[in-house]
């Protein structure tokens, strides 16, 4: 029975190593844009690690740097982290997190709850498990953190600053959302995702992506409701 678990236990880490290896490629090469930046900004290479370890996620991390740059007040950063993290509270809805019964483990999966983790869970069919998604959420901040390590090394390999390295993030928060509407029931929700952006820039340009998820947030409630009382009819 032992050598069964154990065996089990095995092959769902192996399986989040897979679901990580998607995603993770389009990691580590932002983990390098990131660790290159930190260096070029003028600030020390530890500071890559220990943002990667103290706030694990990557958009945040990016404009940290700019911010400890300026000088920005604690004030100001604790409410732009508390606006770009928010997004976080509606992952929450969705997230397997129950599958995880470790006390330890349950904590380190809300730290690590980051887009990717979201994005390959949402999209994926499949019967999550604790070892699962922890071995996932694991190799996607292995991926960040080495990819971190590696662009400060590779800094001092350049001869000139690289300029453009902030827009990385983009191209990953592209492919994810480009990975996720694979047919056509799941346009709808991209539709209602560009609407709320939309609005939201032009209602609270200084505050769009707190108003925008806000927005989202009631028009996927909306949907829902309406597909259930169509569901209801029909039957």
């Amino acid at each position: 029975m032992r050598a069964s678990r154990i065996s089990s236990a095995r092959r769902e880490i192996a399986a989040g190593l897979r679901d990580s290896l998607a995603a993770g490629l389009g990691m580590f090469p932002l983990g390098i844009a990131f660790g290159l930046l930190v260096v070029q900004a003028g600030l020390p290479w530890w500071v890559a690690p220990a943002l990667s370890v103290a706030g694990f996620a990557g958009s945040l991390e990016l404009l940290l740097i700019g911010m400890m740059v300026a000088v920005t007040p604690l004030a100001t950063i604790a409410l732009t982290t508390f606006l770009v993290n928010f997004r976080h509270v509606f992952y929450s809805f969705s997230f397997p997190l129950h599958v995880v019964k470790n006390p330890v483990a349950k904590a380190y999966s809300v730290y690590a709850m980051i887009d990717e983790a979201y994005a390959v869970t949402a999209a994926s069919k499949e019967n999550w498990t604790g070892w699962r998604l922890i071995s996932m959420q694991l190799a996607f901040q292995a991926y960040w953190v080495g990819g971190g390590l590696a662009g400060v090394w590779a800094s001092a390999l350049l001869p000139a600053h690289v300029e453009g390295l902030e827009f990385a993030l983009c191209v990953l928060f592209v492919t994810l959302t480009l990975d996720a509407a694979r047919t056509r029931k799941q346009v709808p929700p991209l539709l209602l995702a560009a609407l709320s952006l939309g609005t939201a820039l032009v209602v609270a340009p200084d505050a769009s992506l707190f108003v925008g998820l806000v927005i989202f947030l009631v028009l996927l409630i909306v949907r829902f409701v309406m597909d259930r009382r169509r569901g209801v009819l029909n039957a």
